[in-house]
């Protein structure tokens, strides 16, 4: 069986300092869209509130026409019953018959009395219901119009950064897969706890790359020496030699020319 070949630390901070140029790359990308994936999901979930808004209070408003119907049947079946009894009254053998018909009579004309009165109660929140309806369509129509503007924008970006986002993550892939896991998951870790994700910086002026510490010229020569993974005392980045860094910018580069 062959024996596996050894990657040398170089090598590693090669392949460290490439996934840290695609990684940036997509983080410029993602940065150029900005806000807008946010600003479109809280438009929709405000979009999807006003609708079910709208929806129950259309509900509202058909129940409260089912219920006016309810008191114009009451209405219509007191004035049958009224007629019914004024009718019965033509032919009532004594007062007391009569008085009692009197009295139906009387409760007839109440009870359309109060469902004339509901009636109108209903129809005035129908037309506060409506209102509120036509209040709420308004805000949906400019909303709607917002979110497509806003999705036309994010739409356009997405054209022109689709396809290069693609590979990058499928080179991110790539170029982490060949990472030992101990030096990815640092790398991972570093990136998500420092400013603007750098993980992996070059040495500049005899400074780390996002520091005003200045490395000792000791420390210096290590780095460039490749010999073992640095780190800065100070940020925690991982460093590497501006002549590596200048090469794989150049190797990169070229791959996505």
């Amino acid at each position: 069986m062959a024996k596996k070949k050894e990657v040398t630390v170089e090598q590693k901070l090669r392949a460290l300092y490439d996934l840290q140029l695609i990684d940036s790359r997509i983080d410029e990308i993602q940065s150029v869209r900005g806000e807008l994936p946010l600003e479109i999901e809280d438009l929709e979930d405000e979009i999807a509130g006003l609708n079910t808004r709208v929806s129950n209070l259309e509900e509202d408003v058909t129940n409260l026409e089912t219920d006016i119907k309810g008191k114009k049947n009451t209405i219509a079946e007191a004035g049958e019953l009224v007629k019914k009894y004024e009718d019965q009254q033509k032919n009532v053998r004594n007062n007391r018959e009569f008085d009692s018909l009197t009295k139906e009579v009387e409760y007839q004309g109440l009870e359309v009395e109060l469902a004339e009165k509901r009636i109108k109660e209903f129809k005035v929140k129908i037309e506060q219901k409506k209102e509120v309806i036509e209040q709420n369509n308004e805000i949906l129509g400019k909303q709607n119009d917002h979110l497509k503007h806003k999705k036309a924008e994010l739409d356009d970006i997405m054209a022109e950064t689709e396809k290069e986002e693609k590979l990058l993550h499928k080179k991110s892939e790539e170029f982490g897969g060949v990472i030992e896991e101990h030096l990815f998951k640092a790398y991972k870790r570093i990136r998500s706890s420092v400013k603007n994700g750098l993980a992996v910086v070059s040495v500049d002026r005899g400074a780390s790359g996002g520091s005003f510490f200045t490395i000792p010229p000791q420390r210096q020569v290590e780095i460039a020496n490749r010999k073992k993974i640095i780190t800065d005392e100070h940020s925690g980045r991982i460093l590497v030699d501006s002549q590596l860094a200048e090469e794989e910018k150049e190797k990169i580069g070229k791959l996505f020319s």
